[in-house]
């Protein structure tokens, strides 16, 4: 099981962002080169986070390098320019099917094999943005390289014809899609950007509803979101303690040789344990999840 996982956007070709974003102690970095970077700058981010990825100590967050989706005709030209220089991950946006992914995968292997690094270590993120994305969710999420699922709202609504409204219903059943998938899987789920990154508190409703949703974190396009986001998708102490509480009882009572049990007034079962057990790997540091 996983930890939380909050993802800031930095465009790949700001030098200045992405030297800010690793002071921020967010969970993970991603250096934009899809749409956070102009098309007459796609040269520039694949120089600027290689350089980032060769120069700059991102401490315990973790460093990602987005693509341009496959078929635009500028991700092998991104791919390669990253790779040589180790990152953390490779996010792949507007995935809809598993040849996709494993384009990459095979990039990735030839890449770590080539340089003596352990084969699977550079894991595959990927956006799940479209109608087609969501219909092939089973064949997709069952990629070995694959660790996160990171759904986008707003390709989806315009993938969709929807209407992108704040309480976001119109993306309910897509985003339970996703969750389903990454549940059966044991990938993690990122949820949508919150656009109106000033919002603060439609930031923190969001966040919190996509947690009681089973998302493990949360998509960021700004610093000021990142607080509320972390806040959201970590247990508070009284979570953690009552988990805790379930997990230790649990042992105890299949020592005695009971099934289910009560505490404090609840009927204690498996469904429940392995709730408590989720709760306690969410609230592991950050750094555990690579290791």
């Amino acid at each position: 099981m996983r930890s939380r996982r909050a993802i800031l956007y930095m465009p790949g070709d700001n030098w200045k962002m992405i030297t800010k974003s690793i002071t921020l102690g967010v969970d993970s970095i991603c250096m934009d080169m899809e749409d956070g970077t102009a098309v007459n700058k796609k040269a520039e981010a694949r120089e600027t986070i290689a350089k980032a990825l060769q120069e700059l100590d991102f401490g315990s967050s973790e460093k990602l390098a987005r693509i341009n989706s496959v078929g635009s005709g500028w991700e092998k030209d991104d791919i390669e320019a990253v790779l040589p220089y180790q990152p953390d991950g490779i996010v792949i946006p507007k995935v809809e099917s598993v040849e996709q992914i494993e384009w990459a995968s095979k990039i990735i292997e030839s890449a770590e094999l080539k340089n003596g690094w352990k084969v699977n270590s550079i894991r595959i993120l990927i956006g799940i943005e479209t109608a087609k994305g969501i219909l092939n969710l089973k064949e997709i999420a069952s990629h070995p390289r694959l660790d996160a699922m990171i759904f986008g709202g707003e390709d989806f609504a315009a993938s969709i014809g929807a209407k992108r409204t704040k309480e976001a219903i119109e993306l309910l059943y897509a985003r339970q899609a996703v969750i389903v998938a990454c549940a059966a899987n044991d990938l993690q789920a990122i949820d949508i950007v919150t656009i109106d990154y000033k919002d603060e508190e439609n930031l923190k409703r969001e966040s919190e509803f996509g947690a009681r949703l089973g998302f493990s974190g949360k998509q960021i396009i700004h610093p000021i979101q990142v607080s509320i986001v972390q806040k959201a998708f970590t247990p508070s102490e009284e979570e953690i303690a009552y988990a805790k509480r379930i997990v230790e009882t649990f042992e105890a009572s299949q020592k005695e040789g009971k099934g289910a049990y009560s505490l404090d007034g609840k009927m204690i079962d498996m469904p429940l344990l392995k709730h408590a057990q989720k709760v306690l790997a969410r609230a592991k540091p950050t750094a555990d999840r690579r290791q």
